[in-house]
């Protein structure tokens, strides 16, 4: 069951450098979010308050609430840990366990957390997890082989189904596609299509087209200069943010005059 997430007041510290300032979003269950803005505006580092990922940089640390499904996530007592298995992250570059084979890479995750899991559950989980990246039929027959011999695209499918087979309610990708060929991006793109109906996705992604194909809606991040906080400029269904922004910095970062 995917689920919506509500971000209220949210400031984002660096020990005491305030890195994104005063964010309040709402993001959508089983829909794809797309974050874009300038390098260093501060929508990466926003990303991973969303999972409490930036805590493990020394001095992260955030003000305000983020909600999932009416739950704060920064509540004392809450383990980041179970935050993390409930909401997953791929990142920029593909990072495969390159030891591990195809198989127990897709795992991992769900031996991080310290599940008991039969061989039977394993075997039908792992190729639930592939199917669902779109990669069983290419990996099907070298499950024992290790993940590093994959392609860079057939590499981030299969750190995406090793986020699926946690089960998380929330994916989240940091420019999933940056360090990928057009063939292996379209392919992650139209993956990200069929993955909304089962989870709700967030993307950060400087690839205006994609974001444009892959998003249902659209927040513009921006920062007034170095040294300043990142700001949530502009939210909307990503159709209005690449047709009809209500913000000049918006219209002139979609249309390609700065950024």
């Amino acid at each position: 069951m995917s689920k919506r997430i509500d971000v209220k007041d949210l400031n984002v510290y660096y020990s005491k450098f305030l890195a994104v300032e005063d964010v309040n979003i709402e993001i959508e269950a089983k829909s794809v979010t797309a974050f874009i803005g300038p390098s260093g505006c501060g929508k990466s580092t926003f990303l991973r308050t969303l999972n409490r990922m930036h805590e493990v940089i020394p001095g992260g640390r955030v003000e305000g609430e983020v909600l999932l499904d009416g739950d704060n996530l920064y509540e004392p007592g809450v383990d980041p840990v179970t935050v993390r298995s409930q909401i997953g992250m791929v990142f920029q570059r593909p990072n495969p366990f390159p030891t591990m084979s195809i198989k127990d890479n897709v795992l991992a995750g769900v031996k991080l957390n310290g599940k008991k899991i039969s061989r039977s559950d394993a075997d039908s989980l792992v190729e639930k997890s592939l199917r669902g990246a779109n990669l069983w039929n290419e990996v099907k027959d070298r499950l024992d082989k290790p993940g590093s011999g994959l392609s860079g695209g057939q590499q981030q499918r299969l750190c995406i189904a090793r986020t699926i087979a946690v089960k998380p309610q929330v994916i989240l990708m940091d420019e999933p596609c940056s360090a990928l060929d057009p063939i292996s991006t379209l392919a992650i793109e139209d993956l990200i299509n069929e993955l909304k109906s089962e989870f709700t996705v967030v993307i950060v992604t400087h690839n205006m087209q994609q974001a444009a194909r892959v998003s249902d809606k659209t927040a513009f991040f921006n920062i007034a200069g170095t040294g300043k906080p990142g700001k949530l400029i502009e939210y909307a269904d990503t159709a209005t943010i690449f047709s009809n922004p209500s913000v000049k910095a918006t219209e002139d970062y979609v249309s390609g005059r700065f950024g």
